[in-house]
């Protein structure tokens, strides 16, 4: 507990300094010390909060589409989520990774550059063991992958790169390549060591077996697109994407609707008394109208076409003319009799 002084012990502690008989530095408050954050000016950030908060999000739904399809490959029970989003230098990301291990070097088109996708050997044995048959226990095996390992490897990468694309797909059509596989960080060498990466680590568990997967994206590669990783731009492709699938629904249901489409031969004004007396064999003279006038086409109950009547065979039909939406419907006159094709 920090004590109090009085206010006697005060003025003499002041009167002691300002005598020179006490040193100030010996009764400096300590308090609750500051944490500091080394900051190289030299290297400054490249990455803001909001744009890691962004590749946070983004890749949480990349680590929730490659557990499903790793759990559905692999037939285990796999959990995958996102542990951190850190920047650091190319030449940091290589040192913190074991040698040997799994590298990945993805072609990030249509970005410029590669990323690297590093999985750690655990997982890496795991996962082959689980394919040729086998429990997918622990495994301290520290060796490089055979080209019999790196098949089987690659087909596991080229899928997790399928979810890659569609978690991306909210910012930009990516489309991400496998390169090659390598098993020593020295021989992946995408960007000068001093250039700042951001690494999203993955912990990655299959079974029982857990291990670290890393993406190591260059700032050079995602530069093109780094306005776009703000949150309020992220989340409104979110709904622009809901939107788009909504209306791609009602589009192919409303295909499947069916509408009337009337010919109208004309139209005359007449009394109700004189239709109340209509027979049949009676003629009615349309007004305005001539045997070469133009007919209306209806959809529902809306003019959409002039048309010409003529035949099809030994069935009457019209051929589509003009639209007539933007013509008034006082030059168009009123409906009142209609022959329906």
């Amino acid at each position: 507990m920090t004590e109090i002084l009085s206010q006697d012990e005060i003025d003499a502690l002041l009167n002691a300094i300002s005598s020179g008989e006490v040193a100030e530095d010996e009764y400096s408050s300590v308090g609750e010390q500051k944490k500091v954050k080394i900051y190289d000016f030299k290297r400054p950030d490249k990455f803001s909060k909001d744009q890691i908060r962004t590749l946070q999000m983004m890749h949480e739904t990349f680590a929730r589409l490659a557990t499903t399809g790793l759990s559905a490959q692999l037939r285990a029970l796999v959990h995958v989520h996102v542990a951190a989003v850190d920047q650091l230098t190319y030449e940091e990301f290589i040192r913190s990774i074991p040698n040997p291990t799994t590298l990945a070097v993805i072609n990030m088109d249509p970005l410029r550059g590669s990323a690297i996708l590093e999985i750690d050997p655990s997982i890496s044995f795991t996962i082959i063991d689980r394919l040729f048959g086998g429990k997918g226990e622990t495994a301290k095996i520290s060796r490089e992958l055979s080209e019999i390992d790196m098949s089987v490897m690659e087909g596991i990468i080229v899928r997790i790169l399928g979810n890659m694309r569609e978690a991306w797909s909210t910012v930009i059509d990516l489309r991400p390549r496998l390169g090659n596989i390598e098993t020593n960080p020295q021989f992946a060498q995408v960007v000068p060591p001093n250039d700042m990466v951001v690494l999203i680590n993955l912990e990655t568990k299959i079974g029982e077996v857990e291990g670290l997967t890393n993406l190591c994206i260059p700032y050079i590669t995602i530069e093109p697109i780094i306005n776009k990783l703000s949150a309020q731009y992220w989340y409104s492709s979110i709904r622009k994407g809901e939107l788009d699938e909504n209306r791609a629904i009602i589009q192919e249901r409303l295909d499947q609707v069916q509408i009337p489409v009337i010919a109208e031969v004309g139209s005359v004004d007449i009394s109700i008394l004189d239709f109340m007396n209509l027979t049949v064999g009676d003629v009615v003279k349309l007004e305005n109208t001539t045997t070469r006038s133009d007919m209306l086409v209806k959809v529902g109950e809306r003019k959409k076409f002039k048309c010409l009547p003529g035949r099809v065979g030994n069935r009457l039909a019209i051929q589509i003319g003009d639209r007539v939406e933007d013509i008034p419907d006082e030059l168009l006159g009123s409906t009142r009799s209609e022959q329906e094709y």
